[in-house]
């Protein structure tokens, strides 16, 4: 099993910024080729599910099975502002409030505000022991791509349907893995809404969806790993 960085995350470079999440996806697929490893199971969390996903209609034939936790929809991730209205430039995303604060917050490594963030949003339920969280804070720290990613991530869509900011490419169309879908009631990132969004645009394109919902925020494997562990080996397993 590996825990990859993703570009411009933890440990990784950042020489190339991205310009979409594709850029992921051709990103793992070359460290896949450099480790000789031909096909996979893949595990996407939050904006990873995005990667996954793209991976898996990139690369269809490197691709066993896909486990999307806590996923961004097939249709992207919304970013809108503060009144409500559905951003579109890169431009207007770094200047929007939430994404202005917490670059700020990264740049300026202010662990305080970032734990504060995390206490809020993601282990709003439980949270992981000391040495391991403040592991967590000095990765969040380390990301140098949020603006880029929340631009990529707004205009990600491989439905066969307008979302709001680009047309869909039809990507769910390439997909051939089994899928299973993991949410958390309480997620306060995702949403419901999305989440049913994969579901529905795998489902009607072909793609065999198993999904399960159960008690956890955004970080089930926190909240929840025991739920996680074991719809994970059997859908691996199956």
């Amino acid at each position: 099993m590996y825990a990859v960085d993703l570009r411009g995350y933890g440990d990784s470079s950042y020489r190339s910024p991205i310009q979409s999440i594709s850029d992921f996806s051709e990103d793992i697929k070359l460290w896949l080729d450099q480790l000789g490893i031909k096909t996979a199971n893949v595990v996407g969390w939050s904006n990873g599910g995005g990667v996954a996903m793209q991976l898996a209609a990139d690369y269809p034939e490197r691709v066993e099975k896909v486990v999307l936790l806590a996923s961004m929809s097939t249709r992207g991730y919304p970013v809108y502002s503060a009144d409500g209205h559905r951003l579109h430039t890169k431009e207007e995303i770094a200047s929007s409030c939430g994404i202005e604060i917490l670059s700020h917050a990264q740049k300026s490594q202010n662990n305080i505000f970032i734990k504060t963030a995390m206490d809020k949003m993601l282990y709003e339920n439980n949270q992981p022991e000391e040495i391991r969280y403040n592991n967590y804070v000095d990765s969040a720290l380390k990301q140098r791509n949020i603006i880029d990613v929340a631009y990529a991530a707004n205009r990600f869509n491989i439905s066969t349907i307008f979302n709001g900011v680009v047309n869909g490419s039809g990507g769910v169309c390439r997909i051939k893995a089994p899928v299973l879908v993991l949410w958390g009631k309480e997620d306060l990132i995702t949403t419901v809404e999305m989440t049913n969004e994969i579901i529905l645009d795998l489902e009607k394109n072909g793609v065999k969806v198993t999904y399960s919902f159960f008690s956890a925020g955004h970080v089930a494997l926190i909240d929840n790993p025991e739920a996680v562990q074991n719809d994970i080996f059997k859908f691996l397993k199956g």
